[in-house]
């Protein structure tokens, strides 16, 4: 149990480190709104700030909204740390934890830009200034309140409608517009793993969870272990 929570917390605090340090780099050298071509046009570096959650959906908005919002993030992460810890004494599958582990990381990763970010870094804004780490009093955010750093874009392919087309002429179509950064990717590939690989581990271990609150110990087989 010690070597596999050594593997898990090692595992997070890596991918932690990645995913602010592209944070940080992002936002002190490049404005908003930049873009860096990676590879060709289609894979880039793409600098927003996202106020909200995923694909900048905003929770009710203003300052409380955000707040309630960091404070939602704040609660699930801890939730989730919860069952990973649940998940290494049950010694579920190494697939399984490592799946949890990723949606925590994500959680975490975003976490770091709500809390911090509007106390450390200045404003960043469009086509103009770079944000600067630690200025002197001028900040652009209050605690909880700053903004998550978006950056990764990959242009897979634009549909351009002819100019005949009823209603969609003369405009075009992006295959994946969204912008993201590591930690939306643990989380996406997180989850979209755990439900397409190990939902019967998963399962197994509520079940196993739900039981053992009623007083039975029960213990996960040696398949769902190694699924």
């Amino acid at each position: 149990m010690k070597k596999k929570s050594i593997i898990i917390v090692s595992f997070v605090v890596l991918i932690l480190i990645l995913d602010q340090l592209l944070k940080f780099w992002v936002k002190t050298n490049m404005y908003l709104g930049e873009e860096i071509n990676l590879i060709g046009t289609w894979f880039k570096l793409h600098f927003i700030e996202n106020d909200g959650m995923a694909f900048g959906m905003v929770f009710f908005g203003g300052h409380w909204g955000k707040l309630i919002l960091s404070i939602f993030r704040i609660v699930a992460s801890v939730f989730i740390g919860w069952i990973i810890y649940k998940m290494i004494r049950k010694h579920v599958s190494w697939g399984l934890l490592i799946t949890m582990a990723l949606v925590f990381t994500g959680a975490v990763g975003n976490i770091f830009d709500c809390i911090f970010y509007g106390k450390i870094f200045s404003a960043s804004e469009y086509h103009a200034g770079i944000a600067t780490l630690f200025p002197d009093g001028n900040t652009y955010a209050p605690f909880l309140q700053g903004k998550v750093v978006d950056m990764i874009q990959f242009d897979l392919f634009t549909i351009q409608f002819p100019d005949w087309l009823p209603m969609l002429g003369n405009s075009s179509f992006n295959f994946f517009p969204a912008v993201f950064n590591i930690a939306d990717s643990c989380i996406t590939i997180g989850l979209f793993t755990m439900i397409i690989c190990y939902y019967k581990s998963l399962s197994a271990f509520v079940a196993s969870f739900e039981t053992s609150k009623k007083g039975t110990k029960v213990k996960l087989s040696e398949e769902e272990r190694k699924e």
